[in-house]
């Protein structure tokens, strides 16, 4: 589309509605989750009221950003601005699992052996849990959470990780078909990745199936129980987030919104979805394979 802004001029659109909106949907789900938990009746429906609210924000705000980016608003500097943010936000999404992985590192490291008497936790393990062993997996002193069996490695988190990293390789290809102008192919590689995305979550729906009902591993068993749901689940929100992003990417690649010089917002998509894949890689040695 022809452009109807000055390329030489930083774009900075007018007011906007959109960030008072997200606000009241933020606020609405934030008051509905503390009634819910409370077991205040109306507190459910007060949450899912805000984040309806967030979805229409959502959809609303990125739709002004996408028409403002089709019809020429952005230029060099303003891609510039998107990386930047984009870069930070991953950096913060590395920061989030760091912590996480940082829990189970201190509580297999450090906690886990102090209670079994190691060092300066011989009097703790004397007169309080003298019964506990310094063994991992453990689900705490006194077992909190009952006998569990773990997940082996080798089979539904292995089949994931293939799928991730072959995920990996179809969007790289998508990508490479997009700089060439391919948008045939660059449509297939990107829907094989979509549906190796789902796969994936597929087959982690089906692994927290088996380890609640055949297992007893829940987020109650204990240190292990929690840092292993905790990892695997919100690395599985985050492989949805991206199945989600990738798919609206598909719908804009067949509108024909991107040029092989001028598709940051496929990359940007790109760039989160190989950060879940080293994530996995992450989560598949230090939680599954150790």
């Amino acid at each position: 589309m022809a452009h109807t802004h000055d390329a030489n001029i930083y774009y900075v659109p007018h007011g906007s509605r959109w960030p008072i909106i997200g606000s009241i949907g933020l606020f609405t789900a934030m008051f509905g989750v503390a009634n819910w938990v409370n077991d205040i009746a109306w507190g459910e429906y007060v949450f899912f009221a805000g984040i309806a609210i967030l979805l229409y924000m959502l959809f609303g705000w990125f739709g002004n950003v996408i028409g403002e980016s089709v019809r020429g608003f952005y230029n060099k500097q303003v891609d510039t601005s998107f990386r930047m943010g984009m870069i930070w936000f991953i950096f913060s999404e590395v920061m989030f699992f760091g912590a996480f992985f940082g829990a189970l590192f201190y509580a297999r490291m450090f906690a886990v052996p102090w209670l079994g008497g190691d060092g300066h936790g011989v009097m703790t393990h004397n007169l309080l849990w003298s019964q506990f062993e310094a063994m991992w997996p453990t689900n705490g002193p006194g077992d909190v959470g009952g006998n569990f069996e773990t997940i082996p490695a080798w089979g539904l988190p292995l089949i994931n990780t293939m799928l991730l990293l072959a995920s990996g390789v179809t969007i790289t290809i998508a990508h490479h078909a997009l700089k060439a102008g391919h948008r045939t192919q660059l449509l297939i590689w990107l829907a094989a990745t979509i549906v190796l995305g789902a796969t994936f979550l597929f087959f982690q729906a089906e692994e927290y199936i088996h380890a609640y009902h055949e297992l007893n591993l829940t987020l109650g068993s204990g240190i292990y129980g929690s840092t292993f749901f905790m990892l695997t689940g919100f690395h599985g929100m985050h492989v949805t987030l991206g199945a989600i992003m990738l798919t609206v990417i598909w719908f804009r690649c067949a509108k024909g919104h991107f040029s092989k010089d001028d598709h940051f917002g496929f990359e940007a998509v790109a760039w989160y979805w190989h950060f879940v894949d080293v994530v996995w890689l992450g989560l598949f040695v230090f939680v599954y394979v150790l």
